[in-house]
């Protein structure tokens, strides 16, 4: 079993981070939502030693998945069975299934500067890449190191970066923040 990562989820934040790039990115269906969140998380964990919004990673057939993220989505969208929708009711909508509707803008104060500088670079990376590069792209040695349907161990993923090994120590610390 993957080992899961030392952050603690912040819902509230992962809602604020759900509109942040679905108010951004060109294509705002969940795959792209999901996939840009990951490709920031990754680049924040090599820069600052944390995920953005705290969240753990799910090795899924059609790649990583924020696993508290993608369960707000699913309780808006209705098929979900934890209790985050509250926060994420006035936030968004998902229609059709697939595509998030931001009823309004991300607030801005639930970001540090290092946040906003990966969400941006991802999504202006990566936002435009059709769902077939997102998928290839993101089936990373981390994403083929886990189970499927298995939590992705963090310290695959910092082991993907040049120094991961003294990120790995810091993410060993019992209080890493």
């Amino acid at each position: 079993m993957a080992k899961q990562n030392p952050f603690k989820f912040d819902p509230e934040k992962a809602v604020e981070v759900i509109l942040y790039i679905a108010f951004r990115a060109p294509k705002r269906d969940i795959y792209h939502v999901l996939k840009l969140l990951y490709f920031a998380d990754k680049a924040h964990l090599e820069r600052n030693g944390r995920f953005i919004c705290g969240d753990s990673y799910v090795a899924m057939k059609s790649g990583p998945v924020p696993s508290g993220t993608y369960d707000i989505i699913k309780d808006i969208r209705g098929d979900g069975i934890h209790s985050f929708a509250e926060h994420a009711r006035h936030a968004f909508t998902v229609k059709d299934n697939y595509e998030l509707s931001p009823l309004r803008d991300a607030d801005s104060t639930f970001f540090s500067e290092s946040d906003i500088e990966c969400l941006d670079e991802s999504i202006k990376t990566y936002g435009p890449l059709s769902g077939a590069e997102l998928k290839k792209r993101s089936h990373d040695d981390a994403y083929k190191a886990a189970d499927e349907n298995d939590f992705i161990d963090i310290e695959q993923i910092a082991r993907m970066f040049p120094g991961g090994e003294k990120l790995i120590k810091h993410l060993q610390d019992p209080y890493p923040g």
